[in-house]
């Protein structure tokens, strides 16, 4: 029986071990994985938290409840921080090199990397401010800093610069060594003509660089945001490329809207056809998204600046010199209606409340939308929602849901089911549970059946919403311009658990790994989890 029961026990114990390691997990991208949708299999998580007394540049753990840690990130945080290997990267502005004697805030981008376990700064990387700008360009929010999540694969971190870059850098940073081909990072840290600065162990160590506006013309409209996707060998990405000051025409209508490059070389593989930037309206934002179908196509998925989906052939192998991408399919995402208006083109700038053209910003307005989401893959499907820059104002939106095995132009075969009782959305939707959960700028959550489109419920936060919400631990998580949600994720009502306010608007998206949840208001990162604290 002793026998036995040690057998048991050693077999109880390993099972433990294995449903911990399944638990735990690393968030290494954007939304997580390659199909992008904010669903976490942590447990445990807290159903509400007290972020603390702020004081300068710290805040203070006395007064804190459920939060491991937290750290001042910079004056703006867009993108939402990753999490692997025992490291956490994040994105911000540059903000907090004041007073550093080495480094000078340009009003530029910054990567920062923290000891998961404790928040400790490991080492971070300014990304200068570029000055040279061609004619026409509308540059001017690189203060916004670094917008790109950045997504980590092995020693390697990927993320798109504030200055219209995509870098590889080294997980560890300068603490061992300096790794090349790119050996002048004292030099790129501070900027062309000013004296290049010794290294140390907490400056970051660039690997690679490929400039978008140097070798492809790209001209980005506000500030560059892609969050990168890694496949295999290759780095996809679009490129932000974008219209002028007027918003009337492409600053630049060659450059690509979308990429892949080698991710060990930063060698340019292949460029879109062209197709997108006939159409654009705005600006090349979207992060891809990729998912193998049942009969095993491998396919990238990318939000158009022109309000079309389009699904690309995954590269198996890169060629002697850049070739073109093959366009699998394409779905227009804005209906006939959103586009013409008696006839006739309806002007994507006159839908900006600003303009005073007809738009009072209650969500009436009907005009073309570009898509600025992140087009999701779940069971052989796409869901996307259209949306404009949200300084633009509220408009009538629209969320897809659309069959990724067709081919051909595919908006009519491929619709499963259209949604329009929504407003402009910037965020990537998530699906959980049979259930599709959608924000839009308005400050509305609408959540409907993943296979219908059926609407089940519409949560009003009256704030608006950028970022994207986070299923785990069977509740949501989401942040607004006011507040940050829990909500139990219930089905056929929302159950308010939490609402809290971090001192800031929430423009990023919360994400969970390894038992903590981690939360970004536009100034601070709280490291989220169920402490022994009263």
């Amino acid at each position: 029986m002793t026998r036995r029961y040690a057998q048991l026990s050693l077999t109880t114990l390993a099972l433990l071990t294995l449903q911990a390691l399944v638990a735990a997990a690393d968030w290494p991208q954007w939304g997580g994985s390659n199909g992008r949708n904010h669903v976490s299999t942590e447990k445990g998580l807290p159903e509400s938290f007290q972020p603390g007394r702020k004081t300068g540049s710290t805040v203070d753990p006395a007064t804190t409840r459920n939060v491991k840690w937290a750290t001042k990130l910079g004056r703006y945080a867009y993108g939402n921080p990753t999490i692997a290997g025992g490291k956490v990267f994040v994105g911000t502005d540059d903000d907090t090199l004041r007073g550093d004697p080495r480094l000078k805030p340009t009003k530029a981008g910054l990567i920062q990397c923290f000891q998961e376990a404790t928040g400790k700064l490991l080492w971070r990387l300014p990304t200068p401010k570029r000055t040279k700008l061609p004619k026409g360009a509308h540059y001017g929010h690189q203060h916004l800093g670094t917008c790109s999540s950045p997504a980590v694969e092995g020693d390697r971190v990927y993320f798109m610069t504030s200055a219209a870059e995509i870098l590889c850098l080294d997980v560890d940073g300068q603490a061992d060594g300096n790794d090349g081909p790119f050996t002048t990072e004292g030099q790129y840290m501070v900027g062309p003509g000013k004296k290049p600065i010794g290294l140390e162990p907490t400056d970051g160590d660039i690997i690679w660089r490929f400039d978008l506006m140097d070798e492809l013309g790209v001209v980005p409209h506000d500030v560059p945001s892609c969050s990168p996707l890694i496949l295999g060998d290759f780095l996809y990405t679009s490129t932000s490329n974008g219209v002028d000051g007027p918003h009337r025409k492409l600053v630049n209508p060659d450059a690509p809207s979308f990429i892949a490059l080698d991710k060990k070389t930063g060698k340019l593989v292949a460029i879109d056809d062209g197709r997108i930037a006939k159409g654009m309206y705005h600006c090349e934002w979207s992060p891809p998204s990729c998912g193998t179908l049942p009969d095993g196509r491998t396919l990238i998925f990318h939000g158009g600046g022109d309000g079309i989906c389009y699904a690309f052939q995954a590269i198996e192998k890169a060629q002697d010199k850049p070739f073109t991408l093959k366009t699998v399919w394409s779905y227009d995402c804005n209906p006939p209606h959103f586009r013409l208006r008696d006839g006739k083109p309806i002007p994507y700038y006159d839908g900006d409340k600003r303009k005073k053209r007809g738009n009072k910003s209650d969500g009436t307005y009907v005009g073309p939308s570009q898509i600025i989401a992140t087009p999701v893959f779940h069971n052989a499907r796409i869901y996307v929602a259209i949306g404009q820059d949200p300084l633009h104002g509220r408009g009538k939106g629209m969320l897809h849901c659309i069959d990724a095995s067709k081919t051909g132009d595919i908006t009519q075969t491929g619709k499963v089911w259209s949604y329009d009782a929504i407003d402009r959305s910037v965020s990537t939707v998530t699906i959980a549970n049979g259930r599709v959960y959608a924000p839009d700028v308005a400050g509305r959550l609408h959540c409907l059946d993943a296979d219908t489109g059926k609407p089940h419920w519409v949560y009003e936060t009256k704030a608006e919403i950028w970022g994207s919400p986070l299923v785990a631990d069977g509740r949501l998580y989401l942040g607004t311009k006011r507040q940050f949600y829990i909500l139990a994720d219930a089905g056929a009502q929302p159950r308010l658990l939490s609402k809290t306010s971090l001192g800031a608007p929430v423009y990023s998206s919360p994400v969970a790994a390894n038992g903590t949840l981690y939360v970004a208001s536009e100034r601070f990162l709280w490291a989220v989890a169920k402490t022994a604290k009263p």
